[in-house]
């Protein structure tokens, strides 16, 4: 019998949360606990994992991050020079010694190409996900809200989630909310996108609709005084859970005032990259500090949000890793201590934050960009576009870390192994997320949804 998005998800209406009275404690009605033990019981279509999806957009260099060939001319190895990891025999770019020490937690892949060198936002929206964000792919499965908090499934976070000051949402080079042809509600939640974040979050009802939620909050008020006052002693598991659903806040999850300081200075990248101390003379100098202000706060809000129920988060910082020493970009040498510096403590602060809390089975994060640079450095100390080999890396989410995959020709132009390709990537992330054999089987998925979905193999090394 095939499984449909209907069976694998049962459906609840707002007129059956209402009826939850005194929050199933009798009658027989199905209510929210009852939902709530269903689900716990199912086949875990959806897993209990979440990926956030850091994009290096505007294609970073393989060789000044995770290969640096310093055995080689000086045209060609990492112009920023090499350090040891903690991987016998294993080098980073000299930028990252945060990320070096943690490299046993990482998979390291040497053998990545994205296939051409145009600036656009693949492999995060592209063809290898029908011109949608991997997140929705998942959200058409997994449901656009996260049972049990409300929580959007699927986020895209961009600089002004976390900074007012920052610039507008960078989508020149595409659409990373896009749903592609799923539709609309299938597009990624983006705080920032449109505005500031807080004008984002506003909620835009009409006049009715408004009163009708006032009512809905001043039931759920006496609801909540009640519960307060011992009612909930005798709750069981799954009430208590149906309890924290209603009266829980998503937008808590967004405000990271609510977080303990001490975390929120540990990712803080702000007093690594002082915008006095970027050059003017590079037109993007803008964008390198948004980078440096809002990095390590965006990486955060991503683990704010994981734990919260959200299953695919993407992270961008509008368009900093174009490196070609131009009127508009900087120097590899001095790019990379704008945006590497900054890049590599925040993934670090993630990764330590992430183990310290018990969560490195439960998120896998993903680094990457559209494209990566040339072997040889430009007569002005930068590098230029290349879609033939690409930086990549991977952190927790239950995969085989601490090893290089794959490997390079020598001059870190070309695999010198077997390719990992962007639908590669597609299926490693969906396989972390879902059990793809019961997608396989679901009725109501177009053919070439389920084709980008389950056709392409997953990064084997890993799994």
């Amino acid at each position: 019998m095939k499984t449909t998005a209907s069976t694998a998800r049962p459906a609840i209406d707002r007129r059956s949360l209402l009826r939850i009275g005194s929050l199933g404690l009798g009658g027989s009605v199905f209510s929210l606990p009852d939902f709530l033990a269903a689900k716990a019981a199912a086949p875990a279509l959806v897993k209990d994992r979440a990926v956030v999806f850091l994009f290096m957009h505007g294609g970073p260099s393989q060789t000044e991050t995770f290969d640096p060939k310093m055995d080689m001319p000086a045209e060609i190895r990492s112009a920023t020079g090499e350090i040891p990891t903690s991987l016998p025999g294993v080098t980073f770019g000299s930028t990252f010694p945060k990320l070096a020490r943690l490299a046993h937690k990482l998979a390291i892949v040497r053998s990545f190409t994205t296939g051409d060198g145009n600036h656009d936002i693949k492999p995060i929206v592209g063809r290898n996900s029908l011109g949608a964000n991997i997140g929705s792919l998942y959200s058409r499965v997994a449901g656009t809200t996260a049972d049990g908090s409300g929580m959007p499934r699927n986020v895209t976070l961009y600089p002004r989630a976390v900074d007012d000051q920052a610039m507008e949402a960078f989508t020149r080079f595409g659409d990373f909310a896009s749903a592609g042809p799923l539709g609309a509600s299938y597009r990624a939640f983006a705080p920032g996108a449109g505005g500031t974040l807080q004008a984002d979050m506003t909620l835009r009802l009409s006049r009715h609709r408004l009163e009708d939620r006032r009512s809905l909050l001043g039931e759920l008020d006496s609801a909540r005084r009640a519960f307060d006052g011992g009612a909930a002693a005798g709750l069981n598991g799954f009430q208590q859970q149906a309890f924290d659903t209603i009266f829980g806040g998503v937008a808590e999850a967004f405000d990271l005032s609510r977080e303990d300081p001490r975390t929120v200075a540990r990712y803080d990248t702000a007093p690594l990259v002082h915008p006095n101390s970027i050059r003017t003379v590079w037109a993007n100098h803008e964008r390198y500090r948004d980078h440096g202000q809002s990095l390590g706060k965006l990486m955060l809000l991503a683990r704010r949000l994981c734990e919260r129920g959200a299953g695919f988060v993407t992270v961008t910082t509008n368009f900093v890793w174009d490196m070609h020493a131009d009127k508009n970009n900087a120097t590899i040498v001095e790019g990379m201590e704008y945006v590497g510096t900054p890049f590599d403590h925040a993934v670090s602060a993630f990764i330590e934050d992430c183990e310290a809390r018990g969560l490195g089975e439960k998120i896998l994060l993903v680094c990457c960009g559209e494209m990566g640079r040339t072997p040889k450095i430009n007569a002005k100390g930068g590098r230029d576009h290349w879609g033939k080999l690409a930086p990549l890396i991977f952190y927790g989410g239950g995969l085989k870390t601490g090893q290089v995959i794959g490997q390079s020709t020598r001059d870190g132009g070309e695999p010198a192994s077997t390719p990992i390709l962007m639908e590669n990537l597609t299926a490693t992330l969906l396989h972390s997320l879902l059990d793809l054999n019961q997608v396989r089987v679901m009725d109501g998925l177009s053919n070439d949804l389920l084709t980008a979905m389950t056709a392409p193999s997953p990064i084997r090394q890993v799994l």
